[in-house]
């Protein structure tokens, strides 16, 4: 299979070659698709007539004319909309799958059977085909509940050590939840197709956001697992390390993250209390976090003496990791400062250049490729439905 027809982009990567049907919409599948297509597969994004994904309308704000939700995961990508309900449309889409090595989609469990693209039909038709299905809660019992980030955070436990002790259960700043599945689900793309390399069978594979999201709580879901009780919200304080917590200074807080016994004498040397380190209380990361309101008090005592940038600059010269709580203008600012090229900025439509959030994924042999700004709804529908009737 191959998108040589479709005046291909000539820019590489690993996934050259590979051709994604995306019938995915909102943020995990999106966020999927658009890895792929930044490692250099051709992305054919399948949207509605008229309106398209649901987060080109989820704004302000906007770039132009364009949510800036849309364009933080639909970048490099082709937009073609195709009515399912249309024969000739859904005819064109079957041809789509036909020279797809992936098909991504994140409807509800049974609904693409109605047009012949749900699994079990196109993999007979298709053998080599990987088929990639997100929902919410699985195609089990939970089949019928509508995934949404902030409903998987709540039911899956997240809210509940998010934020203050006893206060009001609070969700993360952004729809982790949704990058964290997007993130499985091309991880389980690209195991299907190495599988495919090596046998020429495609498979099916499946991914949900509550699973997503409790095989990511860590050392909070082992604890738990294990018998060692239900995790609460502790605010910033770690529930195994301490000091690990956001600490006063004179003017803002700073996030300390001392992670073993070396790093907190380097601490206490710094604060000119190098006694802490041998204190019986203190001694040992069990110890600290047996007293941890007591280390808090004595550490926030020398603190108070300068801000946090001053103790963050001493601290970090000494090994001790740190840094002050930036806004997200301070976070953009320090990964610049630090060579780390965080924004990619493509023309778009009508001269208005449109930035995107870059890809943290550093290949030296076959690196990420920025070429194609977020399409405009159906902007590739006359040369992607050319190609298709063409086969």
């Amino acid at each position: 299979m191959t998108s040589s027809n479709l005046a291909p982009d000539e820019h590489g990567g690993a996934l050259a070659g590979v051709v994604v049907a995306d019938f995915s919409r909102v943020l995990a599948g999106p966020m999927a698709s658009m890895m792929l297509a930044d490692l250099g597969a051709t992305v054919v994004k399948v949207e509605r007539p008229g309106s398209g994904d649901d987060t080109r309308t989820w704004g302000p704000p906007y770039v132009g004319t364009m949510s800036t939700y849309y364009s933080s995961v639909n970048r490099n990508k082709r937009s073609v909309t195709l009515d399912l309900d249309d024969p000739a449309d859904l005819d064109l889409a079957r041809r789509l799958v036909a020279r797809a090595d992936v098909f991504l989609e994140n409807f509800r469990p049974g609904r693409l059977a109605a047009f012949g693209l749900d699994a079990d039909t196109l993999l007979a038709a298709h053998p080599g085909l990987v088929y990639c299905s997100i929902t919410g809660f699985g195609s089990g019992a939970g089949a019928d509940r509508a995934g949404y980030d902030f409903v998987a955070q709540a039911v899956g436990g997240l809210m509940s050590i998010t934020g203050a002790p006893g206060g009001e259960p609070t969700k993360v700043g952004v729809a982790i939840v949704d990058v964290i599945t997007g993130l499985h689900a091309t991880i389980a793309i690209l195991a299907a197709l190495r599988h495919r390399e090596r046998t020429g069978a495609g498979q099916r594979v499946e991914v949900n956001l509550l699973s997503s999201l409790l095989a990511s709580l860590a050392n909070q879901g082992a604890a738990y697992i294990n018998k060692a009780g239900v995790p609460v919200a502790m605010a910033n304080r770690h529930p195994s390390i301490a000091p690990y917590e956001t600490v006063r200074t004179k003017d803002a807080p700073l996030a300390l993250a001392v992670g073993n016994d070396r790093q907190f004498a380097a601490l206490c040397g710094a604060l000119d209390r190098a006694e802490l380190a041998t204190d019986a209380r203190f001694a040992t990361n069990r110890e600290r976090v047996v007293h941890r309101a007591e280390l808090i008090a004595e550490l926030e005592a020398a603190f108070v003496g300068d801000t946090a940038q001053g103790w963050a600059a001493l601290l970090q010269a000494r090994g001790v990791p740190c840094g002050p709580v930036n806004d997200l203008a301070g976070a953009f600012d320090l990964a610049g400062q630090l060579g780390l090229d965080p924004v990619a900025t493509l023309p778009g439509s009508g001269g208005i250049d449109i930035a995107t959030l870059a890809s943290p994924l550093r290949l030296a042999a076959t690196p990420v490729r920025y070429h194609r700004a977020p399409p405009e709804l159906g902007a590739d529908s006359a040369d992607v439905r050319r190609w298709l009737e063409s086969c």
